[in-house]
Order: C-alpha cells, then sequence, then structure tokens
C-alpha cells in the first residue's frame, strides 16, 4: 500500500519544534502542497541530518519519507 502525506509523512514531523521552526523559514510542514513541492530538498537535509533541528531522523524515517517521494508524493 502505497504512503500518504496524511497518513504516513505529516505524523513525522511535530507542531513543536518542527513545523513551528520552519515556517520562519517560509516552509509550512503541515501543507501537504509545500511540501509536495519541496520534497527534494526536504529529502536532501534529513538525509544529510541537518533537519530536524533538534537532531537527525532515524534512518527509518528518512528512508520512509524517500519512499513517499518515489511512490507519487499521495496526500
Amino acid at each position: 500500500m502505497a504512503l500518504s502525506f496524511a497518513t504516513d509523512i505529516r505524523p513525522l514531523f511535530r507542531d513543536t519544534p518542527d513545523v513551528d521552526s520552519m515556517k520562519d523559514y517560509g516552509l509550512d510542514l503541515s501543507s501537504y502542497a509545500e511540501v509536495k513541492a519541496r520534497a527534494q530538498d526536504i529529502y536532501a537535509t534529513l538525509e544529510d541530518g541537518s533537519m530536524p533541528c533538534d537532531g537527525a531522523w532515524p534512518e527509518d524515517r528518512v528512508a520512509r519519507f524517500k519512499r513517499w517521494i518515489d511512490e507519487g508524493m499521495a496526500p
């Protein structure tokens, strides 16, 4: 079954600090449209460990985000 933003990706981004802090940079991580539009950039920062601000995601979370991209980024 394909991953979806609402079920599989949005819950990965915490309202605080993830969503709140990224709004300061002009990105709303709670918005499907914005995350979809900037998915490759978000993935790059997740993969290099510079996001989230308080420590890198475990590999399985980064892989889930990448799989969502590869599967076509369903809402």
